[in-house]
């Protein structure tokens, strides 16, 4: 009865292990019965304790059948449980056996492994304290015991200290598998997560940045959900880019597209616009959702990005010449700011995040609208950056949809860019082209740069002398 514990402080999967902890369990039980029935036949205990050899050999059974609907359906005896009723039975088979100290110390030992193995010291704690308890309910059954100092008979001794080593091998072995069901589980846990790393970077470029990370970080949940907000709204596209397309084979205006979308995408990320999507070859990015540094910031961070997208265009027309087309290529933009619905639109089972609303359809009125490299924003969006960028004031237009002429105006740059502390210079002519941007010039390279300006002025000056 000494070793009746249960081994499932920490289960494992039953099915996927050589030697469950039931199986452990019983183990255990059968151990005492052979304890007791060992101390039976050479009379080292009284008759009388016939009863616990196959009360050792069918409790866990039935204990088990009994109680196994309860632990998988209500949780009202757990594993942790059984533990602990089975330690409290253990210090009664010390009553019954009158603390004798040589049986009684070896399945001390035993259980102290057991315990410490799979509930570490505070289960060891709590089976020693229940241990405690279910020797003084049996001290109050059976009476207070007369101590047993006698020595066991030498067959008694061989057969605790054979059957406790053999228990200890078992435990071991137990603890062992134990250990390495944890080890492998570990490897596999971390092979599925760098695995599953890999595969939201890969579709972490299906979504924009901000609701990548707001989804797993929880702080946005995938379901049909919308909210208002008043967000920045930005669209662009290419002028004359149907004509374009006509001119250009399928794989060079497939590289074009591509390149074009993969400089302006890295601007828009760069101010912490929210790429909404690609169409054809326009771009739609709002700001201020899924994250927003305030109103007025999120129309500054937009315009600004705007400007710089602006300035990029004219360095990417000098490569784009190599593509196969003489037509320039220019974009026009829009900018508008006000409220607008936010959030999954779609089906449960395929969702886009998007945004919708009059305000997103006057910035696309607006772009529209423009010239050729040209920035159009709305009354609203000018209000919140017109102390920082530089506007002129266009004056109003009729938009299809509103019943109003709607106020405009042109953007011209930074304030502080204006005048003659301006860090950029540009030009552009028929047959000539230049922009400069003096603050990302490195001074390493101001020399080449000199000097391929003086060259081309010398060239220039020869020409019109001939």
């Amino acid at each position: 009865m000494g070793q009746n514990l249960s081994y499932e402080f920490a289960p494992l999967d039953e099915e996927n292990d050589d030697l469950s902890p039931h199986l452990v369990r019983f183990l255990a039980y059968f151990v005492g019965a052979l304890i007791f029935g060992a101390g039976l036949l050479t009379q080292f205990f009284d008759v009388w304790l016939w009863w616990v050899v196959p009360f050792a050999i069918l409790y866990p059974l039935l204990t088990h059948l009994l109680t196994k609907p309860l632990r998988e359906r209500h949780g009202i005896i757990t594993n942790a449980t059984l533990v602990i009723i089975d330690s409290g039975i253990c210090g009664g088979g010390f009553i019954l056996m009158g603390l004798n100290p040589i049986p009684t110390v070896l399945l001390f030992l035993v259980l102290s492994a057991s315990t410490m193995s799979l509930g570490g010291f505070r289960g060891w704690l709590i089976c020693v304290g229940s241990l405690f308890i279910g020797a003084a309910i049996a001290m109050i059954i059976f009476g207070i015991p007369e101590f047993n100092t006698n020595v066991p008979p030498v067959f008694f001794i061989i057969l605790i200290s054979v059957v406790s080593a053999l228990f200890l091998t078992v435990l071991s072995y137990y603890s062992y598998k134990r250990a390495r069901s944890l080890l492998e589980a570990q490897h596999e846990l971390r092979s599925r997560q760098k695995d599953s790393a890999s595969l939201s970077r890969k579709l972490a470029k299906y979504l924009p940045p901000q609701v990548w990370g707001s989804i797993f970080s929880g702080q946005t949940e995938v379901k049909l959900e919308t909210q208002r907000k008043k967000l920045t709204i930005f669209f662009s596209d290419i002028k004359g880019f149907s004509e374009i397309s006509e001119e250009l084979q399928p794989e060079a205006l497939t590289e074009l597209l591509n390149s074009y979308f993969t400089e302006m995408s890295r601007i828009a990320m760069k101010y912490g616009g929210t790429i909404d999507k690609f169409v054809g070859d326009a771009i739609l990015i709002f700001f201020g959702d899924p994250t927003s540094r305030g109103q007025k910031q999120d129309a500054v961070a937009c315009v600004a990005m705007a400007i710089e997208m602006r300035k990029k265009m004219k360095i990417m027309r000098q490569k784009w010449g190599s593509y196969g087309t003489n037509k320039p290529l220019q974009i026009r933009m829009g900018v508008n700011t006000g409220y607008c619905t936010v959030g999954n639109f779609g089906a449960e089972s395929r969702m886009d995040y998007t945004i919708i609303g009059k305000e997103v359809n006057l910035a696309s009125r607006l772009e529209s609208v423009a010239q050729p490299n040209e920035i159009l924003i709305s009354e609203s969006t000018y209000s919140l950056i017109r102390d920082t960028i530089m506007c002129r004031d266009r004056g109003q237009i009729n938009v299809k949809g509103f019943s109003k002429s709607v106020p405009i105006y042109d953007v011209v740059d930074h304030r502080k860019e204006l005048g003659a502390a301006q860090s950029f210079v540009e030009c552009e002519l028929d047959g000539f082209s230049m922009y400069i941007d003096i603050d990302k010039i490195r001074n390493y390279d101001k020399d080449r740069v000199i000097d391929a300006l003086d060259a081309a002025s010398k060239r220039v000056k020869e020409k019109l002398i001939v």
